[in-house]
């Protein structure tokens, strides 16, 4: 991506999005989608409050597609599904699109009750060093991280001084062992043969899945109906730029997309109307980027600049994942000449547009 000067207007020719499923799975309970394809709904205890996981049967077993959280209310979740809707069958696959712990979550429980479990590489090596990385207190460099984001000063006291989220809190031991996803291999499925393709910026190596046989796509949280996921900057790589990272992915699915695949994504619903929705994808991070690149025509931190990116009021809740979304996007404008940045007395950076000609 070269910058805000490149952005091609939304033309909405790219024909229109359904969902064709009015209603939503209970607890323990299953709606089937398409042919031996099952939508399943764990909770998670967030605003974004469920994670959708799907079951494709293989005969005398099941293809697994993601977990939710591994907590109590979960495990017992999954006993009520695995004897309810899944029939009694096992689960012989557990397939992991990303390492996030609402997808990755019990692949450990999974794996110990006979379950294979598969991902790319990336997702698994990461999933297995966060459940490693077990902290009482956040790190030096996590503080000095969150000081040069701007973070508010009484929210840095306050997480300086509290035990952080870790991964292992609800994320079970990473198997030793798994099978590998790589893009442009195939695999089959649910008795359908799938197109691996990976995408980047919410997560490395984010696996999607193409089904050459229907018009099934999984999507994981990379293809999301109405929300974008997000796209952070964290202590680990200050300087990253997972923004460019995103939409370049968004950009090579639309080689791939038609009207009429039905979508299984990883939150909301399963929808149709892909190409649409990869355009609006790409184009709600070109508008947050122009209205971000006005906001700093003053010098602004990244702490000071959530109103043009998120356009409403950030409570507490989400203070941590819009201070990150909001460092990426700056990185993004920084990175493409389209905003300077110094560092002031406070250890915070300040970033500034740059017009282009």
């Amino acid at each position: 991506m070269n910058g805000l000067q490149n952005i091609t207007p939304v033309t909405g020719n790219a024909g229109r999005i359904t969902t064709p499923f009015p209603d939503l799975p209970g607890e323990a309970e299953a709606i089937t989608v398409a042919p031996g394809v099952l939508w399943l709904r764990l909770p998670l205890p967030m605003a974004l409050d469920h994670v959708n996981v799907y079951a494709f049967d293989e005969g005398d077993s099941w293809t697994i597609v993601d977990t939710g959280f591994s907590t109590k209310r979960s495990r017992a979740i999954w006993d009520r599904l695995l004897a309810g809707p899944l029939g009694g069958k096992p689960v012989s696959r557990l397939i992991v699109t990303h390492h996030h712990p609402d997808h990755i979550g019990m692949a450990g429980w999974f794996v110990a009750r006979g379950a294979t479990l598969l991902t790319t590489r990336t997702s698994y090596l990461q999933g297995r060093m966060l459940t490693l990385d077990q902290q009482d207190r956040p790190s030096a460099e996590t503080l000095a991280f969150y000081q040069r984001a701007g973070m508010d000063t009484a929210e840095l006291a306050r997480r300086a001084g509290e035990r952080p989220f870790n991964f292992c809190d609800v994320v079970d031991d990473i198997p030793l062992g798994y099978e590998r996803l790589q893009a442009g291999d195939t695999i089959r499925i649910g008795g359908r043969c799938w197109d691996i393709r990976t995408g980047d910026g919410h997560a490395p190596e984010h696996a999607t899945f193409w089904s050459r046989d229907d018009n099934l796509v999984i999507g994981g949280d990379q293809l999301i109906l109405s929300i974008s996921p997000n796209i952070g900057v964290y202590a680990t790589e200050p300087e990253a730029d997972p923004l460019s990272e995103w939409i370049t992915s968004c950009r090579a699915f639309q080689a791939f997309a038609r009207d009429d695949q039905l979508v299984l994504a990883g939150h909301k619903v399963p929808y149709t109307g892909l190409p649409l929705r990869l355009e609006q994808m790409i184009e709600n991070h070109h508008s947050a980027l122009r209205r971000l690149h006005s906001h700093i025509a003053t010098p602004r931190t990244a702490g000071a600049c959530f109103q043009p990116l998120f356009k409403r009021k950030i409570g507490p809740a989400e203070y941590g994942l819009a201070l990150v979304e909001s460092v990426a996007h700056l990185n993004h404008l920084h990175q493409a000449g389209l905003a300077s940045r110094s560092m002031d007395d406070d250890g915070a950076w300040r970033f500034q547009a740059i017009s282009k000609p």
